[in-house]
């Protein structure tokens, strides 16, 4: 019995050892309201993927986009990142208001504020550490192209140079 015990807690321990090395396997996502709760006790911007059930483009992010290595990496380290059901129902308190779910519009108040009242999907969209609007960016986005606008707002190129600028360099 000793022995299998000793046998387990190597395994665990080289396992271990080799997830820390290889980095995180996932996005790290948030409600939107733990997000902005944790940005508040400890600022950092918030990245959030507006999606639907029904959509497959979303899907598709889901499926590989989200999963690359550097986009996961650029993710949690810079960001606060929210998936967003722009069709929950659910309510949703932020800045001292509640926003509800729309049956005239079939999304949430909050999505449609957060995509200006342009519902496309998928839409990501970056907020400032003070919970303002930096952009959101509709369509489908490859892992290249997304990694390439987290580090344009995570290391704060923005405040420096136009996005053409950026992208022609990076």
């Amino acid at each position: 019995m000793f022995r299998i015990i000793i046998a387990l807690s190597v395994v665990f321990v080289i396992g271990s050892v080799s997830n820390a090395q290889s980095g995180e396997k996932s996005i790290r996502w948030y409600t939107f309201e733990e997000a902005v709760k944790l940005s508040k006790e400890q600022p950092r911007k918030i990245f959030i993927d507006v999606y639907t059930g029904w959509c497959g483009w979303c899907k598709k992010m889901d499926a590989t986009t989200f999963k690359d290595p550097a986009v996961i990496e650029l993710a949690n380290k810079y960001f606060y990142s929210v998936k967003f059901d722009a069709e929950t129902r659910d309510s949703i308190y932020f800045d001292n208001r509640y926003f509800i779910y729309s049956p005239e519009k079939r999304s949430n108040e909050l999505a449609s504020a957060l995509l200006n009242g342009k519902m496309s999907y998928p839409t990501t969209v970056y907020l400032n550490e003070d919970f303002s609007m930096l952009s959101p960016v509709p369509g489908y986005l490859t892992s290249d192209v997304l990694s390439k606008i987290l580090k344009y707002y995570g290391e704060n190129f923005h405040k420096q140079i136009s996005w053409e600028e950026f992208s022609k360099v990076n």
